[in-house]
């Protein structure tokens, strides 16, 4: 089953204590897609620069990945640069060019319209809600946001979450966002506004899924070497509703050994820059660290 996912494509420069790349292949919708398409076809959203090229959006294709919705607008890319300490938590931004994604209005394709899943990557929430609006079949929806949308759209946002199934939130955004300091009861807030279940990402800690009906914890992959950090959270997000797509099952059982696969594509993106770690293995590799982590966290 597919899952339509509306963001950004772009370009980053990254610096980290090791190692630097610049121009790599980046955006929120890139991380998702390459993550998700182990599971299930994806029909991606967004809009790119002339300078984006086609060789990025056929590699995309090659993963089963429909760029039809992929607008081309005069002028450059969304480009954006940042710099991590040693403890990897720590990430400064150098730079952010929106560029044509200033002026993105989405335009979801009417084949894609159909999709009974959706993922609404991080971006303003007027955006967000206007993509939503259009999908028509939408069955299950899950959106990522913030701090920066907490801050200066947030009556929009709170519509946001009123239309959403499960959103993504770090630590800092769910205190921000509700005002709670203890995480468990920011995430109970949460749910009050609207959604089913909140994802609360901890990094190297690893993550929490609340619900209604649904509780889980689940400590990180141990990667051995992290390399870039960059799209975790969204690489997260492509395995994890891309496996809910693929058994098209969202009880809780089923979300829970969604946190397992979002667990281990993000594991996967760490360990090199962009996507070139997603891109290099295949299915085979997912489930051979899934059963890894599923032994580590099982009784």
């Amino acid at each position: 089953m597919t899952v339509v996912a509306v963001g950004t494509l772009a370009f980053d420069s990254i610096e980290t204590p090791y190692d630097r790349r610049a121009d790599a292949l980046g955006g929120s919708a890139t991380y998702f897609a390459y993550a998700a398409s182990f599971f299930t076809p994806v029909q991606l959203v967004g809009v790119v620069g002339e300078d984006f090229g086609d060789a990025h959006l056929e590699a995309l294709r090659r993963r089963g990945v429909d760029t039809s919705g992929v607008e081309i607008a005069k002028g450059k890319s969304f480009r954006w640069s940042g710099r991590y300490e040693a403890d990897w938590n720590t990430r400064h931004t150098l730079d952010t060019q929106l560029n044509v994604f200033e002026h993105f209005d989405p335009k979801v394709p009417q084949a894609f319209r159909s999709s009974p899943f959706v993922f609404l990557a991080n971006a303003a929430p007027d955006i967000q809600l206007k993509a939503l609006t259009q999908c028509t079949g939408k069955r299950f929806v899950m959106a990522d946001t913030m701090n920066l949308w907490i801050d200066i759209a947030k009556d929009g946002l709170l519509e946001l979450l009123r239309h959403v199934d499960g959103v993504v939130l770090n630590d800092e955004e769910a205190r921000l966002l509700t005002g709670e300091r203890h995480l468990l009861r920011a995430a109970r807030k949460v749910l009050d506004l609207g959604p089913r279940f909140v994802v609360l990402k901890k990094g190297e800690h690893g993550a929490f899924l609340i619900g209604s009906d649904v509780h889980f914890a689940l400590p990180a992959y141990p990667v051995d070497t992290v390399v870039d950090p960059t799209g975790a959270g969204d690489s997260f997000a492509g395995g994890f509703l891309g496996y809910l797509a693929s058994v098209r099952n969202t009880d809780p059982r089923t979300l829970r050994r969604a946190m397992l696969y979002g667990t281990v594509t993000a594991s996967y993106c760490v360990e090199g820059f962009s996507v070139e770690t997603l891109g290099a293995i295949d299915r085979s590799r997912v489930e051979a660290r899934f059963n890894e982590l599923f032994s580590l966290v099982s009784l």
